[in-house]
Formats: structure tokens, sequence, C-alpha cells
């Protein structure tokens, strides 16, 4: 029997739900080494809709996460209330701000953040087995609200966000685009991805190695 992945969506698009490139790039190093994996996402609405041509929030309209996570998945997507972390390896989360905005309230509340409980406890529940966990972009400002104090994470160099999980108790580490951070007492991973790429070819590179190194971790 392959290994088995989860994977956490937030919505459709950068700006109010998932990293369609993050995730995209995530299912196929995960295609390539032969995981198989689900991808999940909580049936809520999402906290806003943003247009994505002009950056602007859509008034009046509102999205489910599901639903639209649903785009990314091709269909083949489950309510995040289903994820059983016993039938699972790892769990990976790719960024977007659908992570800041709806999976948690970081973009509004900052270090005062608090993550959804939907989220909260699968995550918990990988975390205490000790089965591998991958952050991208964004989503590492989870970690030290979850898994708590010393936890060695990286979204990149950015001042602001770095700050702010430095406040949580976080132990943040300057990464480059290409490369990663390893946790390996807490069997974490974690890259910048889009919170420095420029091109898809850089989130690339950062990313499969953490899909790679995720691989390596459910091994051991």
């Amino acid at each position: 029997m392959s290994k088995q992945v989860a994977v956490i969506l937030s919505g459709c698009g950068v700006q109010d739900g998932a990293e369609i490139y993050e995730t995209t790039l995530t299912l196929l190093r995960l295609d390539q080494l032969g995981i198989g994996y689900r991808c999940f996402a909580p049936d809520i609405v999402q906290h806003h809709v943003i247009d994505h041509r002009h950056g602007e929030p859509v008034p009046d309209e509102a999205r489910n996460a599901l639903t639209e996570s649903a785009r990314l998945a091709r269909g083949e997507i489950s309510e995040l209330a289903e994820l059983d972390p016993q039938a699972f390896d790892a769990v990976i989360l790719p960024g977007g701000f659908g992570v800041a905005k709806t999976l948690s309230d970081f973009a509004v509340a900052g270090s005062d953040m608090q993550v959804l409980d939907a989220v909260a406890a699968p995550l918990v529940a990988f975390h205490e087995a000790r089965k591998p966990i991958g952050l991208m972009c964004i989503a590492p400002v989870l970690v030290p609200r979850l898994f708590g104090e010393g936890i060695a994470v990286t979204i990149g160099h950015d001042p602001a966000v770095s700050g702010a999980i430095s406040a949580m108790g976080g132990l943040h580490r300057g990464c480059k685009v290409d490369d990663i951070v390893v946790d390996f007492e807490h069997r974490i991973v974690t890259t910048p991805a889009y919170m420095l790429a420029e091109r898809i070819s850089e989130a690339a590179s950062g990313i499969f190695k953490l899909v790679d190194r995720i691989d390596e971790l459910i091994d051991r």
C-alpha cells in the first residue's frame, strides 16, 4: 500500500483561498513520488471574495471554501471534518491568504490569531502522532499557535510575519525561496514558496524539496 498524504486547502486563489500554483506543485510532486493523496477543505463560507484581476474585495458576494477548493482538486475532495489522521502518513498545507483569512484570523489579528477548530483538531492529532507536517508560504504562522513554542519554521524573511511568529513563541529561520527549514524533533517542514517566489520555477524548487523531505520523514 502506498503512502498517503492529506492536503488541506482553503479555497481557490492566492488572495482569498489556497494558492493555485503551490497546490498544483504539491500534488504534482506527490504523484511523481508515487504517494497517494486526498484533498480536504472546511465546509464554511470564506472570509471574503477577492477579484483577482484588480485585487479588490467583491461586495455582497460569498463563496464556500469547500466548493472553491473542489476546483483545484478537480472535484476529488472531502469535507475537512472527514479527515482521519490515522488514515494518512502526513499532512501538507499549501499557502494562500485563505490560510490567514479563513483557516485562521491571522490577517486581522496577527500574533493574537486563532485557528479554526476544524483545522486545529486534525493538525494537532497529526502532530501528537508524530506524523510529518508540511506547510508553505503563509501557512507556517499556524505552527506556534497550534503546537507550542520553540519550533523552527520559515516564511522567508518578511519582518512583519516573522515577527508575529516570534511573538507567538515560534522560532523563525530565514530561508531562500528554493530551500526548506526542517524541525526534526517536531517533524515539521516549511518553505517560503510565494512569500518570496517571483516565478513558478522558484516556488517549485522549495515545494519539491518539502515534499521530498516529508516522504523521507514518513520512513523514519
